[in-house]
């Protein structure tokens, strides 16, 4: 048999199902063709001779595709911090093509779906593979570069969140996104009482030991507390989305240092955390937020 005609086949005989695949990670019928068509690309340039389970590689292949897609995608939208309205799939009513219907019938809703967006992409890609696909978490883990352990706590986090806990609503995160400025200014600045108005007279910093290590205190209660100890500071700070959730993080030489997860009720800071140990921060994903189109901070 020709090659190229025999991958064809061998692709082809897999395709409905990485469209599946695709579809949950990016709602999105157009960008799932898209990531079915790299993966085809991919696959036609590859030496798949030795591949036992070619559908497991070619699972493997659309699903690294897709989280760059994401990561991509995040890094775009966090100018307008909105989340993408999921693409509704063409029914054979509208003229669709029927394989899009196979796909809608055995695929997850659209609100779902609109849930999934605030995922940060490790998370969705670990939750989607291993809960809806039952995919180990071994398999998973270099996917997104992670152990199986941390594959693991990403999808139980995703699980939290989809099941309605531990998620920002969108609608908050602008005003978010100006306190955490806010915040920033008034810490670079010295000003306390910019500080202070900006943190809760309750609030909380913690340091896990690494943290503590690298010269932090272990526990800080209090708004005037926690203000002297950022005042004058921060100056290699920048915002990021800390899976999925605004915080700060800070990189020394190019490299991770640490990052402080922020909890905000209202319009004030409720509490800190600084993470500086290597296996939290490794099981972290972080996207670093712009200051403008085109720039990253």
């Amino acid at each position: 048999m020709n090659e190229k005609k025999f991958l064809t086949e061998q692709f082809e005989a897999n395709r409905t199902h990485l469209r599946r695949v695709a579809y949950r990670m990016l709602g999105s019928m157009t960008e799932a063709d898209d990531a079915v068509q790299e993966a085809w690309l991919r696959f036609s340039r590859a030496h798949t001779d030795d591949v036992g389970n070619l559908a497991g590689w070619l699972t493997t292949v659309v699903s690294r595709v897709c989280l760059d897609m994401l990561r991509s995608r995040t890094s775009r939208r966090e100018d307008q911090l909105t989340p993408q309205t999921p693409e509704p799939v063409a029914g054979r009513e509208s003229g669709g093509d029927p394989e899009h219907d196979i796909v809608m019938a055995d695929s997850v809703g659209a609100a779902l779906l609109v849930v999934l967006e605030r995922l940060a992409p490790a998370e969705r890609l670990a939750f989607v593979l291993h809960d809806m696909f039952g995919i180990s978490f071994d398999e998973i883990a270099p996917i997104v570069d992670r152990t199986p352990e941390a594959a693991r706590q990403l999808a139980s986090r995703a699980r939290r969140r989809v099941q309605g806990t531990d998620t920002i609503p969108a609608r908050s995160l602008a005003r978010q996104r100006e306190i955490v400025n806010a915040f920033l200014a008034a810490s670079r600045g010295g000003d306390f009482n910019a500080l202070l108005a900006v943190l809760d007279p309750d609030v909380v910093f913690r340091a896990d030991k690494a943290a503590v290590q690298l010269g932090a205190m272990a526990e800080i209660r209090g708004a005037e507390a926690v203000a002297n100890t950022f005042k004058g500071r921060a100056q290699g700070a920048v915002p990021a989305l800390v899976d999925g959730v605004l915080g700060l993080v800070v990189k020394v030489r190019g490299r991770l240092h640490v990052v402080l997860n922020l909890t905000i009720a209202g319009d004030r800071i409720t509490a800190i955390e600084a993470v500086a140990e290597p296996s939290r921060l490794n099981a972290l994903d972080l996207v670093v937020l712009r200051k403008g189109k085109g720039r990253k901070e």
